[in-house]
This record gives C-alpha cells, sequence and structure tokens, in this order.
C-alpha cells in the first residue's frame, strides 16, 4: 500500500471551545499517539483530508506526517475516525505512530472472485462468511484487500482461512478453521413456505346467511 505525506501543525489550543474554533477555521484536530512517546495534538486542514480520502479511502493506509516549519516527520496510520452525524464531515482522527521496520496486525477486507461452480453448475447459493481477515506484516506490505477465488466450491464444500494463499510477506493470524464462503443447497422449500403463509394469512370473506338480521334502510 503506497505511502501518502501530510503536512500537519502542532496544536497549542486545548478544550472544546478551541476545538470549535479550529472547525471554524476548516481545521480537523487530531491526537498522534503511540511509539513509546507522548501523545502530540495536531490539526490538519479539512481541504486536505478530503483530497486525500476521495482517493481512495484511509483504512490501513501509511501517512507520512511532516510537522510544518520542521524537519519532524512519522509513519502513522488512522486508528479512528469521528464524523459529524449530519453533515458527514471529518471531525476529529486519532493517529497511531508507526514504525517501518516493525510488523503490525491489522484487518483487511476480503474480495470474492469467480462463479461457485455449485452456484453455476449445481444450482446452488454462495453464502459469504467472512468478509474480513486478520493479518501480520510489515506496514509496506499491507494489502489494499484479500482476493479469494472461489471458482471449485461445490454444493456442501466452503473454504476456510487455511486454504487461502496469502501475499508475499503476509502472515494470516485468525484462526484457520475459520470459513470464508460456502456453497449450500439453494431454498427452494423457502419460498414455497412464504407462499402458504400468505394465503393463510389472507382474511377470509365472511357471508350473510339466513339467519342474519337484513341491514336497515
Amino acid at each position: 500500500m503506497s505511502e501518502v505525506t501530510i503536512e500537519v501543525q502542532r496544536r497549542e489550543a486545548l478544550g472544546k471551545g478551541a476545538v470549535g474554533r479550529l472547525r471554524a477555521q476548516d481545521l480537523v484536530p487530531a491526537v498522534v499517539y503511540g511509539g513509546d512517546r507522548e501523545p502530540v495534538a495536531i490539526q490538519i486542514p479539512k481541504k486536505t483530508l478530503l483530497t486525500l480520502f476521495k482517493q481512495g479511502g484511509h483504512e490501513n493506509r501509511i501517512f507520512l506526517l511532516k510537522m510544518a516549519g520542521t524537519t519532524q516527520s512519522r509513519h502513522a496510520m488512522v486508528r479512528d475516525l469521528q464524523m459529524d452525524a449530519t453533515t458527514h464531515e471529518i471531525t476529529h482522527l486519532d493517529f497511531q505512530r508507526v514504525m517501518m521496520d516493525q510488523k503490525l496486525r491489522v484487518r483487511v477486507h476480503v474480495v470474492l472472485e469467480g462463479t461457485a461452480y455449485g452456484v453455476k453448475t449445481e444450482g446452488g447459493m454462495l453464502d459469504f462468511v467472512a468478509r474480513e481477515l486478520e493479518i501480520e506484516c510489515l506496514p509496506g506490505a499491507i494489502p489494499h484487500e484479500i482476493r479469494v477465488d472461489v471458482t471449485d466450491v461445490r454444493v456442501g464444500h466452503h473454504l476456510e482461512a487455511k486454504d487461502l494463499e496469502m501475499p508475499a510477506g503476509v502472515t494470516y493470524v485468525g484462526p484457520h478453521d475459520l470459513v470464508i464462503a460456502a456453497v449450500s443447497h439453494a431454498r427452494v422449500e423457502a419460498a414455497e413456505t412464504v407462499a402458504a403463509a400468505a394465503a393463510v394469512a389472507e382474511p377470509e370473506v365472511i357471508k350473510k346467511g339466513k339467519g342474519e338480521e337484513p341491514e336497515e334502510s
């Protein structure tokens, strides 16, 4: 995953009031922590973040944070991102310092490729079970996603994490019997059950019999 550089500024004023003034100036407050160092409060132009995130999101991306007006820089990852519930604008970021020569653990999205044999030929249904995997690798080797080929999966069969081939330098660290995807028989019976239930739920039309009193005119 490529490295992205962000120029940041040290944030001197803290507290709710100061944060509000920052946001009024289109600056986003943030904190950098970890790496056996004290947390550092910073601020980032909102426009910079919007431009970066439009290029592809922030998950597991390595950023090089460069302190404006100094020679200081530090690799970091976004560990928490807060957004306004109404405007959906970024309101705060937490960065975790990263050492490029030390492995770390992250969760990566799974993407299924191909059409399962059990779906294409045997009329089965594909169930996408595990959509993320926990992996360990150096920061520079973090894959954008793990692609899994399901072409050979038949009805009644499944793929487990131990069946997957990880990219170079990447180690899977979760349970080896974790099911990624499975193909089961199509549930035709389910549709018949729904139809039967709908018929039972239909209100009965009551006809007047001979013993009922006629309506008054």
